[in-house]
């Protein structure tokens, strides 16, 4: 397996959704290799913000925090 190919099946490998073999490959690979172990380390912190900005509860403490004057400028740039 490739570090592109860890690339391309990331999602489906931490889901659980890759086959046996194929997840023996992917893991192999990034058993032996620093960038890729890396790259799920982002990867994975880069989802869980993600999910923590959906998040209804956080959604409504970030937009308290955010100036009124501030939205209407990025919704006008938007618009224009």
């Amino acid at each position: 397996m490739t570090c592109q190919a860890v690339a391309e099946f990331i999602s489906e490998y931490l889901d659980g959704e890759l086959p046996a073999d194929t997840r023996r490959e992917f893991e192999r690979h990034v058993d032996l290799c620093p960038a890729c172990q890396e790259y799920i380390v982002a990867f994975t912190r880069a989802a869980e913000l993600g999910r923590a900005v959906c998040d209804a509860e956080n959604a409504s403490a970030v937009d308290a925090g955010v100036p009124e004057d501030l939205v209407a400028a990025i919704l006008a740039a938007r618009r224009s």
